[in-house]
Formats: C-alpha cells, sequence, structure tokens
C-alpha cells in the first residue's frame, strides 16, 4: 500500500482549501431556492434572471471596461520603469524612483486610496478637472497600482536577457526605439502578457482603491457585490461569480494551450535542425562526390 508523505497532503489540504469554496458557490448558482443555505433543487433560473437585472450587469460591464484599460495602460507604464530600472544603471535619484515604483506593493491599499481622493479633490480646486469622480479617476487609481506589479514582473525578465543581442543590433545601424520594439519586445513578451493578465485581475479584483474614488453612477463589480452581502448573499450573485469563474478558466486554458503549442513547435524545430546538422542531406553528398569526382 502506497503510504503519502507530509507533502503530498499539505498539497492536497492546500488544494481542497482553495478550491472547494468555490465548487461550491457553482454548485449552489445552479440552488432553485432563494435561500442561499437551503438547497431546493436544480434550477438555471438565476443565471437567466441576470439578463433582467440590469444594475449588476452595468456594473460587471463598466468592471470589465476598466479592467481592460488598466491592463494596457499598466503595462506600459511598467514596462517603461523597468527599462529605465535596468538598462539605465546610473543617474540622479535611481534609488528614490525605484523606491517610488515598488512602493504601492507595500503602501495598503486603504493609503493609497485615501492619498488619491485627497489629489483628486485637490486637482478640481485647482485646475477644475477632474469635474466628478468617476471611470476615469477609477483607471488612473488602477493604473498607478497594477504598474508596479508589471515592473517587477517585466525587470525580473529584462534582468535575464542577454544584452548583446541588443547591442548586435544597434551595431549594425538599428536605432534604439526600432531595437526596442523589434528585439526587445518580443523577447520579453511572456512577461507583458503576464502582466496584463496580472493587472486585469487586480483591477476587476478591486474594492478599497474604487470605493475611495468612484462616484455615483460608477459603481464596479466588487462594489455592488459587497454592498448586496451585507444584506445577504443573493443567488444572482452566485451566478456572476460563477460566470466569472468559467471565463477565467477558459483564459487560462486558452493562455496554455498556446503556450504549449508554441514549446512543442520549438522543440521540433530544434530536433530538426540537429537532425540536419548530424545528418547532411542527399544533395550535399552527391555535390560532394561530383567534386572528388571532378578532381
Amino acid at each position: 500500500m502506497k503510504r503519502f508523505s507530509f507533502s503530498s497532503i499539505m498539497l492536497w489540504a492546500g488544494l481542497v482549501f482553495i478550491y472547494l469554496p468555490m465548487v461550491i458557490l457553482v454548485i449552489y448558482s445552479f440552488n432553485a431556492s432563494r435561500l442561499v443555505t437551503v438547497w431546493g433543487g436544480w434550477s438555471v433560473k438565476w443565471y437567466v434572471g441576470l439578463l433582467d437585472n440590469t444594475q449588476l450587469m452595468n456594473s460587471v460591464m463598466r468592471s470589465l471596461e476598466i479592467a481592460c484599460y488598466t491592463a494596457i495602460a499598466a503595462v506600459a507604464l511598467g514596462t517603461l520603469a523597468a527599462f529605465v530600472l535596468t538598462r539605465i544603471t546610473r543617474f540622479k535619484g535611481r534609488t528614490l524612483f525605484g523606491g517610488l515604483v515598488t512602493a504601492p506593493l507595500v503602501m495598503p491599499e486603504v493609503i493609497t486610496g485615501l492619498s488619491l481622493l485627497l489629489l483628486f479633490v485637490l486637482m478640481a480646486q485647482l485646475i477644475g478637472w477632474p469635474m466628478q469622480r468617476g471611470m476615469t479617476t477609477i483607471w488612473i487609481a488602477h493604473t498607478t497600482f497594477c504598474s508596479a506589479y508589471v515592473a517587477v514582473v517585466v525587470s525580473s525578465r529584462l534582468r535575464e536577457l542577454d544584452m548583446s543581442i541588443e547591442e548586435a543590433a544597434m551595431d549594425l545601424g538599428a536605432r534604439p526605439w526600432k531595437v526596442f520594439f523589434l528585439i526587445t519586445v518580443p523577447m520579453i513578451a511572456p512577461s507583458l502578457a503576464a502582466g496584463a493578465m496580472m493587472s486585469f485581475a487586480l483591477s476587476l479584483d478591486d474594492l478599497v482603491l474604487a470605493s475611495f474614488v468612484s462616484g455615483p453612477g460608477s459603481t464596479t463589480l466588487p462594489m455592488e457585490i459587497f454592498s448586496a452581502v451585507r444584506l445577504g448573499v443573493k443567488p444572482e450573485i452566485n451566478a456572476v461569480a460563477s460566470l466569472i469563474l468559467l471565463a477565467v478558466s477558459f483564459a487560462t486554458f486558452l493562455a496554455w494551450f498556446f503556450a504549449h503549442r508554441a514549446e512543442e513547435k520549438r522543440k521540433k524545430a530544434m530536433q530538426q535542425a540537429m537532425d540536419e546538422t548530424a545528418n547532411p542531406s542527399w544533395q550535399q553528398v552527391i555535390d560532394s562526390r561530383r567534386g572528388a569526382s571532378g578532381n
């Protein structure tokens, strides 16, 4: 009889602790009863009812829109910050700049949200913008928060790259911006994708920052769920959460599938190149024999 080691037991216990609540949530999203704690049979009426819940669906679309904008802006700003930290090694204030880039990682979200709220209020008094807090202020707050994560992920990748490739391209006459877009960006593409997905997830999940910098008519999905849960969990919330889990699982599967296929193609190309190097083609053999006979 096979004995389970302590590490295996802890691994399975951790997986059960993480994923069992999600499985229970999905099961109770098909509960026919309005009371979440009472099972009333299987039903899909809560999924159908989402189409009539305009307020909840508007908050979902608003959160997805903000998350998309945040992912794009955070990748752009985080990549530029990472490039400065890794490629420009000496400039005045480098230590201060690095600390400012990574500060949102360790700063409590309550402090960050309150600081941004005071900043927006002061800007509205001085320059008249923003006139009211809404999607724009939420997007700025999420971008500020997520850019730090992107900078850390991209900078770790940039430190691993062989700079001789970029230096060779510049020696051949390529301009720095062309080297960056045609050589550096493709090599750090996996880290850019990881930073974009992380920013999207963090923006979609954020509650604290959005609560500080949002205004009337700009309620996000976490804010909507939090306000509804205080009065009791509704079956529609379970349905929305289940759909989000399905979308995230599908996106993760697609990312794994394309990465796995790219890795298989790379291995086949390397194996083919090794075979061609070890075994010369028939044409090369014929040419060598013709050369020998000619001599």
